[in-house]
């Protein structure tokens, strides 16, 4: 099919350490007359530099790359270049880099099993300055985040036995009875019990201990 030479193509250029997936690309969008590769970066720091030579329409950004990784290619092209957009196009899919190269400035976040077909559309979106990211991508981000490791407090077997008793609402005369130790023995493991676990209080140290899963 002859090219339309009164329309005037969309610049891309790809970004990744794999020469064989830009070669790829490469071949694959040679299909598309309305698609031009105008270069190939194989780390962040070229893509800046190409993004200034040639002034894409479209950057292909992988994420993992050695050097200046996509999240601060993207933020660097966005913050020099506004013009320009950036497609993430990885194999990686976890919820914190879809929302780091989102906060980047990215337009749209891809993974590398897209067809030529997806692929093409997503550049001429991103083109006209609109998102796209793929189904599994929004998955993702409507999952719940993962609630945050609760803190690792470092009590010896003997302190961890008193704290246990000392959850169930004993008193120390009552711990040291069933421990069969002294009653200031068993003060000086609450206190250092207390202390390890940051707080004031025998209440306090109980309500830890249930909710961090010390006993």
């Amino acid at each position: 099919m002859e090219k339309d030479k009164s329309v005037k193509p969309i610049r891309v250029i790809t970004v990744d350490d794999h020469e064989i997936l830009r070669g790829g690309i490469k071949f694959l969008l040679l299909a598309f007359d309305d698609i031009e590769l105008v270069g190939e970066a194989r780390n962040g720091e070229e893509a800046v530099r190409l993004c200034e030579q040639l002034q894409p329409d479209v950057v292909l950004m992988d994420l993992m790359m050695v050097g200046m990784n996509g999240v601060d290619a993207t933020r660097a092209i966005r913050e020099k270049y506004s013009e320009i957009q950036v497609l993430i196009l990885t194999s990686f899919l976890e919820k914190n880099l879809v929302q780091q190269a989102m906060q980047s400035g990215a337009i749209g976040y891809l993974l590398k099993g897209i067809s030529i077909d997806e692929l093409a559309d997503a550049i001429r979106s991103a083109a006209i300055g609109r998102s796209m990211l793929a189904a599994e991508v929004i998955q993702a981000l409507l999952q719940p985040s993962q609630p945050s490791s609760p803190p690792v407090y470092e009590l010896s077997k003997r302190q961890g036995e008193v704290l246990a008793l000392l959850t169930l609402g004993l008193s120390n005369e009552a711990i040291a009875q069933r421990m069969k130790l002294s009653p200031s023995t068993i003060r000086h493991h609450v206190s250092h019990v207390l202390n390890k676990l940051g707080v004031t209080n025998r209440t306090q140290a109980a309500t830890t201990a249930v909710r961090v899963g010390c006993v």
